[in-house]
């Protein structure tokens, strides 16, 4: 029979500023680390008191201490930060919580700082600074195409990169394209609504729309890439895992001098022709050895969940729905 006993632990807070910022507005915060650790935490005078099984309560006040260093840092703290805690916690990677706030790739159009939230997004953080071409495989959620994004801003914004072009297959789109009015960007346009959010976010509507009307960012359906060089460019391919093998080569041949490469995908979520292999799925075969190339592999514990949304999930997959 497994060990039921309580224990309750203390947490000081000197600051009372602090000790704010931690509880959050309407113990906002404390009902989180509460429903994901699955403690209790009472608020007494400047210490908070921990109660539950002593694994989740030792766990708990580590999240805490991480915490309360980055408010004593002058960051600013949301619930997402707690949430990214709490997932590394749990994947045993909290040790490098901290470093995750060590940089930030580029502030957004409303003046906060953008940061990696998981020990994932870290490693792909890493594998585009420092590669010719990145790849980015794993499930919706996990922020590749929004750092895809943020990284290609911020070098364009360095004078690294010229332009940005962003790009997508458009195989869910498939025979009914024909019946659509417009031409082929503007009927594919509604599959890179992704794209246009993160740019939204990051530079604002009225900037993106500037920079596109300058052909400073160029957001285009794939076969707009057959036949070029793309030099000193930033390029980014989302939803690689409906590219047929031909369609990855033909996109990564592109590649000029000056220029970076982000491929994106979820091979789970694959939309082609049952007799057609995934792009994306071969080229994570044939392309690991190659020295230039980082493949980065996100999976559910990347994904930034409310704790509630964790515990639905949990509930459907025991259900086997």
């Amino acid at each position: 029979m497994a060990d039921t006993q309580q224990v309750t632990r203390e947490f000081i807070v000197s600051d009372p500023n602090e000790l704010l910022q931690i509880v959050g507005a309407q113990d906002e915060y404390i009902t989180i680390i509460e429903e994901g650790m699955d403690v209790s935490i009472n608020v007494f005078g400047n210490s908070l008191r921990v109660t539950g099984q002593d694994e989740p309560v030792s766990i708990t006040l580590h999240i805490l201490e991480n915490i309360l260093s980055l408010i004593q840092k002058g960051i600013n703290i949301n619930s997402s930060d707690f949430i990214s805690a709490m997932n590394m916690a749990q994947n045993g990677t909290l040790e490098y919580f901290k470093d995750l706030y060590n940089e930030v790739p580029i502030k957004d159009a409303k003046g906060k700082a953008v940061r990696v939230k998981t020990f994932g997004q870290r490693q792909y953080i890493q594998a585009i600074k420092h590669h010719d071409v990145a790849f980015g495989i794993g499930p919706a959620g996990t922020g590749k195409t929004y750092l895809a994004v943020v990284m290609a801003i911020a070098a364009l914004k360095k004078g690294t990169v010229d332009k940005i072009v962003l790009t997508r297959p458009a195989v869910e789109a498939g025979e009914s394209l024909g019946f659509l009015p417009g031409d082929l960007k503007e009927k594919v346009d509604p599959y890179l609504r992704p794209i246009y959010d993160a740019l939204h976010s990051i530079l604002g509507a009225e900037h993106t729309e500037r920079l596109m009307d300058r052909g400073t960012i160029e957001i285009a359906p794939l076969a707009y890439m057959r036949g070029r060089t793309l030099d000193n460019a930033f390029v980014i391919l989302d939803e690689a895992q409906n590219t047929t093998n031909m369609q990855m080569k033909m996109f990564l041949t592109r590649l000029g001098f000056g220029s970076k490469m982000i491929v994106n995908g979820d091979i789970s979520q694959i939309d082609l022709p049952k007799h057609s292999a995934s792009g994306l799925v071969t080229a994570q075969k044939i392309l690991k050895n190659i020295d230039q190339i980082e493949f980065v592999t996100f999976t559910a514990k990347d994904v930034v969940r409310h704790p509630v949304v964790a515990k639905i999930i949990t509930a459907y997959e025991k259900s086997g729905h």
